[in-house]
């Protein structure tokens, strides 16, 4: 039987002996967790010595000696780490640490060690420790699977004696609902009150508790929405009410997603207001068609514009002759309708007609695919191939790089990696 601690080993001084594997993966939780670290050992691997040149470990570059553990001059260790790759040192480090009744954990024999280091992970806020019977493998099996819970609502948090207060900003992705983050999906796996946007990943809408309350945000182009002031009265008025809201939308809050306007209107009325970044559409939907916005020799620079008013409209802010003349990778959102007037302003201001582009339609759901040609027949190919939002329109000599690295995808590679072999990419 073991007895679980959970140790705040803030500003407590760690000894590891040895600087090797077990060493590389056991520093980093100490220093997260506030420890002084002191690593003793003749070599370490690349990483520790990183961290020992930026100064945040000690590194004593010699072999352990008798007296490292609790001789005089020594810190008064908390904690022991015995991590060497010889059984002996091994050995020698634990008997210094029992005869000083300092706790030691022996990586190489766990039967003989007075300490297990537990599998642990963390999930807003919860610390998860798993030891079974000291078996690492075991233990680490358990304890994704308790994480992963946490993190996708599967166990619920939400009861806790200190409950999530305020609003949320969760960018939800592209579209695919594996690609929100991580805290994302905790975050809304513990929400009161989720306020979603058409273009989230509404399915995971499915895996929470029947209480929590779900208010249709959608903006549908030319079609019904709800107002944007109406959002925001939403947000402050439930968070108000002592619930935790999560504003859900695809893409990034902060990226053409009203995500300012919604922070400012939580701030103006005292309410908490966080942000959690998401993978936007901009990058995600060239990523999905095999397009690099970027590549060595061809694109150096990305610009990514709205196009929901159309060039030369009042209202834009675009500098499009600039666009024209950089030369870079363009990546257009909202642009479908507007295919026409955003090709002929980029020829017009001197942007060659053979430039290549690619529309990227529904990227990295079932439905996504991809029509590609130049700045002088995307917008009829668009048409006569049906392209409707949302899409993506990718500019520039990239497209054509994807055509000859052979990468280029016209349809969805995620699904028919589903459909050749049953499983998802991994």
């Amino acid at each position: 039987m073991t007895y679980l601690l959970g140790l705040r080993l803030h500003d407590r001084d760690v000894l590891v002996i040895g600087g090797g594997r077990v060493a590389q993966r056991r520093v980093p939780v100490l220093l997260q967790a506030g420890a002084r670290v002191t690593v003793v050992a003749p070599a370490v691997a690349a990483a520790l010595e990183d961290l020992a040149d930026a100064g945040r470990i000690t590194w004593v570059a010699r072999a352990y000696e008798p007296g490292d553990v609790a001789g005089p001059g020594a810190p008064a260790h908390w904690l022991v780490h015995a991590a060497t790759d010889d059984a002996e040192v091994n050995a020698a480090v634990a008997a210094e640490a029992e005869a000083a009744r300092i706790w030691c954990v022996r990586a190489d024999d766990r039967h003989a060690s007075a300490a297990w280091t537990p599998a642990s992970g963390q999930e807003g806020g919860i610390t998860v420790g798993v030891v079974a019977s000291g078996d690492p493998r075991r233990s680490a099996g358990l304890r994704d699977a308790i994480v992963d819970g946490l993190a996708d609502g599967t166990l619920d948090a939400r009861r806790g004696r200190e409950r999530l207060t305020g609003v949320a900003l969760v960018g939800g992705g592209p579209g695919d609902p594996g690609l929100i983050t991580v805290r994302g999906r905790q975050l809304l796996s513990q929400a009161d009150v989720v306020v979603v946007d058409r273009l989230a990943p509404t399915s995971l809408l499915d895996r929470l508790p029947a209480d929590v309350e779900i208010v249709d945000a959608a903006k549908i182009p030319y079609g019904r929405s709800m107002k944007q002031e109406e959002i925001n009265r939403v947000l402050v008025d439930r968070a108000r009410q002592g619930r935790f809201v999560v504003r859900l939308k695809g893409g990034d809050s902060f990226l053409f997603g009203r995500g300012g306007e919604e922070a400012a209107a939580c701030a103006a009325a005292g309410v908490p207001v966080i942000a959690v970044p998401g993978v936007t559409s901009a990058l995600a939907a060239p990523a999905a068609a095999g397009i690099p916005a970027t590549h060595r020799g061809v694109a150096q620079d990305v610009h990514i514009v709205s196009a929901h008013v159309a060039p030369g409209d009042p209202r834009s802010t675009v500098d499009w002759a600039g666009l024209a003349r950089a030369g870079g990778t363009v990546v257009a959102l909202m642009g479908v309708e507007r295919l026409a007037a955003i090709t002929e302003a980029l020829i017009s201001h001197g942007r060659s007609a053979d430039t290549p582009v690619a529309v990227v339609q529904e990227a990295t759901l079932p439905g996504q695919r991809t029509v590609t040609g130049t700045l002088a027949t995307i917008a009829d190919s668009a048409a006569e191939a049906g392209v409707r939002p949302p899409a993506v329109v990718i500019i520039g000599e990239v497209v054509q790089t994807a055509r000859e690295l052979d990468i280029l995808h016209t349809g969805n590679q995620f699904e028919t990696h589903r459909l050749a072999t049953g499983r998802d990419l991994p």
